[in-house]
């Protein structure tokens, strides 16, 4: 585990007790049963952005507290843990774009209103349906951009898009000449395809010529964040169950055989929870960035999608009814596992970086 100073510590403690007390997964619920759209509650997140935590990568100057990427791991992984539906990954990526390539003028305008929630970010980068961390399907000309961009997250909570485009990024805001089309996915959040159609947009032109690469390296690793917090909970979960339910006069948990599917579960956890961690780690050492990013999120897809499918059987027949929590897991974990790569893409992505 990586070793944490006395301010992160305190942070991850405040995550976890607002989200266990004030955000556990019968508040998704009742966003799931509302029909927004945005799928989140906009009082939560308001609630988020005054504890600070949309503003944790962003620099004092433009509003944040600059507590680095360890800090925001620590808070989505705690918001992963209790499936809280919010757009502070979205928002945060979209912030990291404007800090990695934006001029002052854009950062002055956007990151303090992004720090304190004002607005909400989120990333259009995908032209075709499977990610592949290519563009071209969406033009720029004259400021305008046109294409579409079939799956985007946290779209209809969104004020502006970071939109990839094949003359760079852009920042384009809702409105004239963006359009939203839903998607309905498994996970049930917010998803649409987004079509800009002239719609004006602003140039991020002032960073690295891999700025794209850069904030799909990012993206995968905050992501994965999410998932290490899903995956805790699913096995926490799971073994709880396992301990009480009684089968055949005995406790479940007293059957070796499932003691060993748990034990490798554990030992599939501990490896995840260090590639994600150093993931982190590398992004505020700002070295070795894109093989981490690639190896915490390949073993966040893998390892989140046997122990979402493990504690879903190991609940047996009862784990399919929407009345146990363990369905809503494995559901955002598929949706998850396709997010900025596959596995298998990201594998090949890994061995393109070292030469192989």
């Amino acid at each position: 585990m990586a070793v944490l100073n006395d301010e992160q510590i305190m942070l991850r403690d405040m995550a976890r007790e607002w989200t266990q007390n004030e955000s556990p997964v019968t508040e998704w619920r009742k966003v799931r049963s509302g029909g927004d759209e945005r799928a989140f509650d906009p009082a939560a997140f308001r609630t988020m952005a005054e504890m600070g935590w949309a503003g944790i990568i962003i620099p004092e100057d433009h509003g944040g507290s600059d507590f680095g990427w360890m800090s925001a791991g620590l808070v989505v992984e705690e918001l992963g843990k209790t499936l809280t539906a919010s757009p502070i990954v979205a928002s945060t990526l979209a912030a990291s774009a404007i800090m990695l390539a934006g001029s002052d003028e854009q950062k002055a305008k956007y990151l303090p209103k992004l720090a304190s929630g004002e607005i909400i970010g989120t990333l259009a980068v995908d032209d075709t349906p499977r990610h592949d961390g290519r563009t071209g399907g969406t033009s720029a000309s004259g400021g305008k951009l046109n294409g579409t961009k079939p799956f985007v997250h946290e779209a209809h909570g969104a004020d502006i898009f970071i939109a990839a485009t094949d003359d760079g990024l852009y920042i384009a805001e809702k409105g004239e000449g963006v359009s939203l089309s839903t998607r309905k996915l498994a996970d049930a959040r917010s998803h649409a395809a987004v079509t800009f159609a002239d719609a004006p947009g602003e140039k991020l032109a002032e960073g690295p010529d891999d700025a794209l690469d850069q904030l799909l390296d990012r993206a995968r690793i905050l992501t994965a964040c999410e998932m290490l917090g899903m995956a805790q909970a699913v096995f926490d979960t799971t073994l709880d169950y396992l301990k009480q339910r009684v089968q055949f006069n005995q406790v479940l948990a007293t059957f070796q055989a499932l003691q060993h599917r748990m034990a490798d579960l554990f030992g599939d956890l501990a490896m995840m929870r260090s590639a994600v961690e150093g993931g982190l780690q590398a992004l505020d050492a700002g070295f070795g960035i894109p093989r981490a990013a690639c190896m915490a999120k390949v073993t966040a897809n893998d390892t989140l999608h046997k122990i979402s499918r493990e504690g879903l059987q190991l609940h047996g027949g009862i784990g399919m009814t929407d009345e146990y929590d363990i369905g809503f897991y494995l559901k955002r974990a598929r949706t998850l596992e396709a997010d900025w790569g596959s596995s298998a893409m990201l594998r090949n992505r890994f061995a393109d970086i070292g030469g192989y």
